[in-house]
């Protein structure tokens, strides 16, 4: 599996034992404090290089120390970095989260280059010999230039997943449907999917999705699991019960697992299960890359 994982890229600072932010210029001790590589894009590229797959990162950064950090984050994983360009009048996309006792996670986030990503960044020449394209945030591209880069993608004879960072509504998806026809795997989450479509029952919003172009809907549904819509069936996946130390990357995680489960030849439950045990190993530390977690030991969790 050769995939190029596009688009949104972020370091991430987690604090951990946070009770309550404090008051006026008050500080407070925590836990720990730790940088993790995130985004759509960044946090799936490190899981997919955990579980096996070869990965290439494609989208911009700043010409900052963050840029700097996030770099030798994800080359530490075996990421291929060299398809990052570096923004210098942007900063490196970032986010603060102060990780509340049971694993709840508000966040301060700064968009960065991120923002400024266009596919005049990407050089298409590094796409050939992919197997898969994961596109993180198409958002910040639009659905049209989005649609342009997996429609290239699926030229090469490669496979196509797309996973939206905003928040679901039906303005966004309208942004955005120019790349549901040239999507294989949609990976949102059940509230995008049920913002999006304006759908109350999950099952009905994911088929207005396929509807929509998409080849199929895999639904991340946090502590309940995941469900998987085709054409032909819906697919319900229990989540694995862990203690959580923080859910940051879990979605990530999720889409790293599936698509890797299908890459390997898994059906959709099967490919679903190895997501909620990826998105498992992941809550219980801090950040994608926390811990030590394999193809192996997700697949033995998995079943």
């Amino acid at each position: 599996m050769r995939v190029a994982a596009v688009g949104v890229h972020v370091l991430d600072t987690h604090v951990i034992g946070v009770e309550s932010i404090p008051q006026g210029s008050d500080g407070q001790l925590v836990e720990t404090i730790r940088w993790s590589p995130a985004g759509t894009a960044g946090g799936t590229a490190v899981v997919l290089a955990r579980l096996g797959a070869e990965v290439l990162s494609l989208g911009a950064i700043g010409t900052d120390v963050i840029g700097d950090t996030l770099l030798a984050l994800l080359g530490r994983e075996g990421v291929d970095v060299s398809g990052l360009v570096r923004k210098p009048d942007h900063q490196t996309s970032s986010s603060v989260i102060p990780v509340r006792p049971g694993g709840d996670r508000p966040a301060w986030h700064c968009i960065g280059a991120n923002g400024a990503f266009t596919l005049d960044d990407l050089d298409l020449g590094a796409l050939e010999g992919i197997t898969h394209l994961h596109l993180g945030g198409p958002e910040f591209l639009g659905g049209e230039a989005a649609g342009q880069l997996l429609a290239h993608a699926h030229s090469l004879g490669a496979t196509t997943s797309l996973d939206v960072l905003a928040p679901g509504d039906p303005d966004m998806l309208a942004w955005i449907a120019g790349a549901l026809p040239h999507t294989d795997y949609l990976l949102p989450n059940d509230e995008q999917v049920l913002g999006f479509t304006g759908a109350t029952d999950l099952a009905e919003g994911a088929r207005a999705l396929l509807a929509a172009g998409a080849g199929c809907v895999a639904v991340t549904r946090g502590a309940k699991g995941a469900l998987v819509v085709t054409s032909d069936d819906v697919v319900e996946v229990a989540a694995y019960p862990v203690e959580v130390v923080d859910t940051t990357g879990c979605g990530d995680a999720f889409s790293a697992g599936f698509l890797r489960g299908l890459a390997l030849g898994h059906d959709a439950a099967a490919a679903a299960r190895l997501g909620c045990a990826t998105a498992a190993q992941v809550a219980q530390g801090l950040g994608t890359d926390a811990g030590s977690y394999s193809l192996e030991s997700v697949s033995a969790l998995a079943g």
